[in-house]
């Protein structure tokens, strides 16, 4: 008996419908300490035209660089109501928006503390692998940062967010998939 394998499938135009009940803009609750952050910006092809139906999914540290998860053995607190986990998917102009507050340093590679970052997933249709990315805070930290460190200086900034002038505590990170400025895209062997 001989198996064949079956054929790769792209994540289809409706990839969004069904899945609305895992949407969370909001990353952290209100009781939750740290400085509290919006994230705003666009997810853009090749062309430079927005991609109206991809999904953003977001995991970041709390404010004391510990994650929700059952995996970080980090002995630092760990706030009830804090999940590290948001989804968001883009809208027609393929802007996306979620709140949240500054993750605190997590180790990195031979206990190097990391800057503070979020590691951001982006599905879409067309895709047949989600695309791994991290979003780094405007701040001093990040020029230390050792996985910053292993990316191009010229493609640096493409994982870095900047302040805008809508208001206090308001950043902007855009996704562009292809071309000159794409963003760094990790390989995490998924």
């Amino acid at each position: 008996m001989r198996l064949q394998t079956t054929t790769s499938q792209t994540v289809g135009p409706y990839f969004k419908i069904g899945m609305q009940w895992l949407d969370q803009n909001n990353l952290a609750a209100a009781a939750v300490p740290g400085e509290r952050v919006t994230v705003q910006g666009r997810v853009l092809d090749g062309d430079g035209l927005p991609v109206p139906d991809a999904v953003l999914e977001i995991w970041q540290a709390n404010s004391h660089g510990k994650y929700a998860h059952r995996e970080d053995a980090q002995d630092k607190p760990l706030e009830n109501g804090f999940t590290g986990f948001g989804r968001v998917p883009t809208d027609q102009d393929g802007v996306f928006r979620f709140a949240t507050i500054k993750p605190g340093s997590v180790p990195g590679p031979n206990g190097v503390e990391q800057a503070p970052h979020l590691v951001i997933s982006i599905f879409m249709r067309g895709l047949l692998k989600r695309l791994v990315t991290r979003m780094y805070f405007p701040d001093a930290r990040t020029a230390v940062d050792p996985i910053l460190h292993l990316v191009d200086p010229t493609r640096r900034m493409t994982l870095v967010a900047h302040a805008t002038a809508g208001g206090a505590g308001v950043l902007e990170w855009n996704v562009v998939l292809q071309g000159a400025h794409e963003t760094v895209f990790f390989d995490v062997g998924l």
